[in-house]
């Protein structure tokens, strides 16, 4: 494991992880969640590597170790996790020789689609992706998820300057601006493929072309399966693998929203390299059709 850190686009500081192998097969970039650190996903990037990929995790600016000494007035355009901090990874591990594989954790899948064009992405593996309205969740989520758009946030964040994720236990705190954008994206039905103020920055979502498995727990509270397919529909030129996970059949009491990543949830992630080593072996080997 070799921390590092590089500069996105704008100059912005950017904190990632390397977790290196001597031969790699492919380099795969991990695309955390909404308010998860880059550590979460630790576990995961080793069993990656013990497979035999070069795997890297990162911070986006706000969050764990890419975070200010204090958020309060810190300005974040949530678009630019994507466009900029993942973009600065991405361009900084691509290399001719190696296919480059995305593996996206809610947000992070949605990131794929905001990526600039020079962000070469051979297929993405994503778990916990959703369009985040509220009205794809069952009722007793909706309502706690309407409390905190509608009265804990609005509350929270002008005495704070942002949203105190963390003394809610829900993860890291977000800059303002995030929390202002996904509480505006999450009231579309479709989430920002709905908001006008979106629009020109999701052109990418239908040039990427590629081989993308969505799979989403059916206790995912955040990201049913239906959740999902309301959003990888933008996903239009794709060759899309859409999986239901019912914990129970993988011998899990549970997933939910981010259990995916849990140690517990391991049984999870030979799938994922068994997947992308399929596509090694069919579409760059053999051009055969994908297999899911």
């Amino acid at each position: 494991m070799r921390r590092y850190a590089i500069h996105a686009a704008d100059g912005h500081p950017v904190a990632a992880t390397a977790f290196d192998h001597p031969q790699p097969r492919a380099v795969v970039v991990v695309a955390g969640a909404t308010a998860v650190p880059q550590r979460f996903y630790e576990r995961f990037a080793q069993a990656l590597q013990a497979c035999g990929y070069e795997v890297h995790t990162l911070d986006y600016r706000g969050i764990g170790r890419s975070a200010p000494a204090s958020l309060r007035g810190y300005q974040v355009d949530y678009l630019d996790w994507a466009r900029q901090d993942l973009a600065a990874v991405i361009r900084h591990t691509q290399r001719a020789s190696l296919p480059l594989y995305l593996v996206g954790h809610s947000y992070g899948g949605h990131a794929l689609g905001l990526l600039p064009p020079d962000c070469r992405v051979d297929a993405m593996y994503a778990f916990g992706v959703g369009a985040g309205w509220h009205g794809w969740m069952p009722p007793a989520e909706r309502r706690k998820v309407w409390l905190m758009w509608n009265v804990v946030g609005p509350l929270l964040t002008p005495l704070y300057g942002y949203l105190p994720f963390k003394l809610l236990g829900m993860g890291e705190d977000l800059p303002l601006g995030v929390y202002r954008q996904w509480r505006r994206w999450c009231a579309y039905p479709n989430y920002f493929f709905g908001d006008p103020q979106t629009r020109h920055a999701l052109d990418g979502f239908a040039r990427r072309a590629i081989p993308i498995a969505v799979a989403n727990a059916t206790d995912d509270l955040w990201a049913m399966p239906r959740s999902r397919d309301a959003f990888v529909a933008g996903y239009t030129s794709a060759q899309l693998a859409r999986i239901d996970l019912d914990p129970a059949a993988h011998g899990l009491r549970g997933i939910g929203h981010i259990g995916y990543f849990r140690e517990n949830a391991a049984v999870l992630w030979p799938q994922v390299a068994a997947w992308f080593g399929q596509l090694q072996g069919d579409v760059y080997a053999s051009n055969a059709p994908l297999r899911t």
